[in-house]
């Protein structure tokens, strides 16, 4: 029954990925959390989250724009090191609120128009991706500030939907490698991940086809929906977190 419950959540958050390329490991490690302990989990999701990528990567290879990813990549692997650190030092739910609070007020604005006239900058790319290594350092939620980098620019759906996939990509190579050094990464691991693989391809696949049958319009609509919600679930967790 639980790798029945297990198997839904992951064709869930599957079809979300597939869909908005972000939102698959905070959505079903939110939801496996309530059923397995995170050291259990975490790894096969990051594992899967590396077979999603390399799943959609042929498809979006294309359209992925690589003047921002090279900068926005660097200040992650530079910013990383920094948000472990605040992880060891500093109490991770105050700062996963204040997360939060930052990405529903930037979803709004957002969502009220807001748009930058031109691509940032190579300095501006750089910090958005320290901002990603930040907060995934500290707290695991390294997808809103890459997510609203490229929401916010004119890069366009197709083009911010296959940089995060590969910036993700790229990220999730950086997580393994670490959870690898701390011994987290055994058989048990592998075993959850290849049962889980059939559900999150069949997410991915449908999400995919979804994606290119919508307007870029309704995309954007539907992927600020999506990080909202995103944003209130860290905001529970969190809030969860202080009071126990």
């Amino acid at each position: 029954m639980l790798l029945i419950f297990a198997c839904l959540i992951i064709f869930l958050a599957a079809i979300v990925r597939g869909f908005s390329g972000f939102g698959f490991s905070l959505l079903s490690i939110t939801a496996l959390s309530l059923i397995y302990a995170p050291a259990e989990i975490v790894p096969s999701i990051f594992m899967l989250e590396l077979a999603a990528s390399i799943n959609l990567l042929p498809s979006i290879w294309k359209d992925i724009h690589w003047k921002s990813l090279g900068p926005l990549t660097l200040g992650c692997l530079v910013a990383t090191p920094i948000g472990v650190w605040f992880l060891a030092n500093i109490p991770a739910a105050p700062m996963q609120m204040a997360l939060a609070i930052f990405v529903l007020a930037a979803t709004a604005l957002l969502a009220k128009g807001f748009a930058l006239k031109s691509m940032p900058g190579t300095l501006a790319s750089t910090a958005a991706g320290a901002a990603s290594g930040l907060s995934n350092g500290a707290f695991g939620i390294g997808g809103p500030p890459v997510i609203l980098f490229y929401f916010a620019s004119p890069a366009g759906a197709a083009a911010g939907r296959a940089s995060m996939t590969a910036f993700f990509l790229a990220t999730d190579i950086i997580g393994l490698a670490n959870q690898s050094t701390h011994g987290l990464i055994t058989w048990d691991v592998f075993t959850r991940a290849a049962l889980y693989l059939p559900a999150l391809l069949a997410g991915i696949w449908i999400g995919a086809r979804s994606f290119k049958s919508v307007d870029q319009e309704k995309f954007r609509k539907i992927v600020l929906a999506i990080l909202a919600v995103l944003a209130v679930l860290i905001i529970v967790k969190a809030a969860y977190q202080l009071l126990h």
